[in-house]
């Protein structure tokens, strides 16, 4: 029997500790639904700047990523939407944070394909428009799309419902956002959960992401939680 590899549970200041200056960090969540919280807090806590942040939004000044952004912590953002956070616009205008959008589908489907492996995907979504510049744009059969690059990060920060020793994750309602896609496109990946369980008591019909693509787990609003092996 191959032996069962066990991840570690630490607390939210130590997991973010692998994050340094200059690193690129992608960030689940939609809104205020998937996103998770205790690690965005650990992470602002710790002061890390000069962060490329990959988040579909960045939520509202006060919270979650959005504390990143409107604390100066982000040298670039990408995402889909950043109307909410009044911070992220000024900053990009102000000349002090890069900023580049992509239609929704678009930023899923590039972390879809940096997690697969992929060279990047062909989409007719922006081609005539402002999205296409700067890109290669490519003709089949008559019709025009967009070459989209993979997107990936070293770090991604993920919430998920329960998880195994093994970090093994269910998800529930809309942790399952970006959170599952965006643990198979990153170096390192952090999983905040409600709960983790023994090996063997999660449901295998229920598990999405596997804990091979897992390196450590905490446990929601932990942030003192020891570390065990």
């Amino acid at each position: 029997m191959p032996k069962k590899i066990i991840k570690p549970v630490v607390s939210a200041q130590e997991a973010v500790k692998c994050i340094k200056s200059g690193d690129s960090v992608m960030v689940g969540g939609f809104n205020y639904g998937g996103i998770p919280y205790t690690l965005t807090d650990a992470l602002y806590d710790q002061g890390t700047d000069q962060l490329t942040l990959i988040s579909n939004d960045t939520i509202y000044e006060f919270c979650g990523q959005g504390k990143l952004v409107a604390g100066g912590r982000c040298k670039k953002v990408i995402a889909s939407h950043v109307g909410l956070n009044k911070t992220t616009g000024r900053l990009f205008h102000e000349g002090k944070m890069e900023l580049e959008l992509f239609p929704q589908g678009t930023y899923v489907e590039k972390i879809r394909a940096g997690g697969a492996g992929l060279g990047g995907f062909l989409t007719p979504t922006g081609v005539g428009t402002v999205v296409e510049e700067g890109k290669e744009v490519i003709e089949i059969n008559g019709k025009k799309y967009i070459l989209e690059l993979p997107l990936t990060a070293d770090v991604a920060l993920v919430r998920a419902f329960r998880a195994d020793r093994m970090g093994n994750l269910t998800y529930t309602g809309t942790n399952k956002n970006f959170n599952p896609t965006m643990a198979t496109a990153a170096k390192i990946v952090i999983a905040e959960v409600d709960e983790v369980v023994n090996v063997g008591e999660l449901n295998p019909d229920n598990i999405v992401t596997q804990g091979v693509l897992v390196d450590m787990l905490v446990l929601k609003g932990d942030s003192i939680y020891a570390t065990r092996t």
